[in-house]
């Protein structure tokens, strides 16, 4: 499992296109959630390519299931705030060693320097039934949050057979349109950043921090 704090994602070549960031709520066929909201409404954007992507899946998905985003765009003040929290949380449960902090708190959090969503690349979201309830994922967006790291992993065992299913459903929808999934996280997929560009060997990202 790589991980976002690996130097082989640092090490990737940023060539970004300019695209500017777009509004998820602009796309019909999906939900935005506000729970993340901030006071700038930035969660709600992501680049216009992610977007678009986004379309494609969707189109993927059964017609009673829908996306529901939780967040996009994050400023690198709040990622770097994120990170450093995480990095307390687990100082308190005893971890110590500086590199050791850092790689446990990469499966959660990303180094600002290759942060997904301060690129506008990344894309927290789950699935929702034509009445707006979640689908049963076995755990919830950001679990990590509420110590439920256990059930944040893509392939985390002992989860139930429709779990499993809607993970799956999930998976194939959001591969069609080209995102990667970070492999701890179920909710999270990107497009166009350095991980992706790791994962998808596209050689160079072409979205960095806006």
């Amino acid at each position: 499992m790589i991980l976002l704090s690996d130097p082989q994602v640092i090490s990737i070549p940023l060539q970004d296109c300019g695209e500017p960031l777009a509004e998820v709520a602009s796309l019909p066929s999906t939900v935005l959630d506000p729970r993340e909201r901030d006071d700038a409404g930035a969660y709600g954007r992501v680049r216009i390519g992610v977007l678009e992507r986004l379309h494609s899946a969707s189109k993927e998905l059964p017609e009673d299931v829908r996306f529901l985003v939780v967040e996009g765009h994050r400023s690198s003040t709040e990622q770097a705030r994120r990170f450093a929290l995480y990095e307390d949380h687990l100082r308190r449960s005893g971890v110590t060693d500086p590199a050791d902090l850092r790689r446990r708190a990469s499966a959660f959090v990303s180094p600002i320097e290759v942060a997904p969503h301060c690129a506008g690349a990344a894309l927290d979201l789950t699935l929702v039934n034509a009445d707006g309830v979640e689908l049963d994922m076995g755990g919830a967006v950001n679990g990590h949050r509420t110590g439920d790291e256990g059930h944040c992993a893509m392939e985390a065992s002992g989860l139930s057979s429709s779990a499993r299913r809607n993970r799956d459903l999930l998976t194939r929808a959001m591969r069609s349109a080209g995102f990667v999934n970070y492999p701890t996280e179920w909710w999270h997929w990107s497009y166009g950043d350095r991980y992706w560009a790791l994962i998808s060997k596209a050689g160079s990202a072409i979205y960095g921090p806006v």
